[in-house]
């Protein structure tokens, strides 16, 4: 018995007087027809793979293409040497979140989460919390409960789809997940984990699917970092008492609605926006030639 809005999840919460978290995990219990102690393997499962992806990450590994590899490599080196303009917590989330998309890229490890091609965006504003014992992996579980909450009301009110919504629908959808995912490990309410969705959302609302070459790679891998950084900004301006104004589901429910006037060209067809250009067309020309 999934939530169809933000809105009955709330209540929900007030209602039984529990936690955001347990309130998803009972409802999933219900839904998928596991026990508890199914349900909270299964999701520390997924925390894992999250972190071996990462362990795993190598700097020389390249896509097929050969334009997806590296970055991460790049920003940790940049940062190790002084020349960031961000250090400690945001430099380490621009990398993860560039690890995990450019692992996905070389078909090293395939992280869904919510879709492959928004997979940096929930690792990388919680793995470096993690590693850095500013949060323990129950709670870093609990979070991605919250996380899943609000994703599956954002499935069933809009799409997690590109080919669908654009990559509002994608990175979008990544970037409000990870935001109420760190509300919730800072202690914030259920209320503040809805407002930091909803201002994620609003933030990236209208964001096209463009990929050149069709390959989930230019401007993906890119748009993780903003999805994550975009994650961490509103979940501290929940966490100050920030409020976006137009509630979850109302954002949501615009979300679709601007999803469905997008042009097809701009929706994972590879034909519009970046891909159109005359270098993203020289880079399917070379993709093409590469693959015969």
């Amino acid at each position: 018995m999934s939530y169809s809005s933000v809105r009955a999840m709330l209540n929900a919460c007030k209602q039984n007087n529990q936690p955001l978290w347990e309130v998803i995990l009972q409802s999933d219990l219900l839904e998928s027809g596991l026990s508890r102690t199914q349900s909270l393997a299964e999701m520390r499962r997924l925390w894992q793979v999250m972190v071996q992806t990462s362990d795993n990450y190598c700097g020389t590994d390249r896509s097929n293409s050969g334009f997806a590899g590296g970055d991460a490599a790049k920003v940790e080196a940049a940062a190790v040497g002084g020349r960031l303009l961000t250090d400690g917590y945001l430099a380490q989330v621009m990398a993860e979140a560039l690890k995990t998309a450019e692992c996905n890229a070389c078909m090293k490890r395939i992280v869904a989460a919510p879709t492959a091609g928004s997979c940096g965006i929930l690792p990388a504003v919680l793995l470096p919390l993690w590693r850095a014992g500013r949060a323990g992996e129950d709670a870093v579980c609990r979070a991605l409960y919250v996380s899943a909450g609000f994703g599956q009301i954002i499935a069933a009110r809009a799409t997690l789809a590109g080919a669908e919504g654009g990559c509002q629908a994608e990175v979008g959808a990544a970037s409000g997940m990870a935001a109420a995912a760190l509300v919730d490990l800072q202690g914030g309410t259920a209320e503040q984990c809805a407002e930091a969705l909803a201002m994620a959302l609003t933030n990236l609302e209208g964001l096209v699917c463009d990929p050149v070459a069709g390959l989930v790679e230019i401007p993906c891998i890119k748009r993780n970092v903003i999805g994550a950084m975009n994650a961490v900004s509103c979940a501290d301006m929940a966490l100050a008492g920030v409020v976006g104004h137009i509630p979850a589901d109302e954002v949501i429910d615009a979300m679709a609605e601007v999803g469905a006037a997008m042009s097809n060209d701009l929706r994972e067809t590879g034909i519009g926006g970046l891909a159109g250009t005359p270098t993203g067309q020289a880079i399917r020309e070379i993709v093409t030639m590469g693959g015969e």
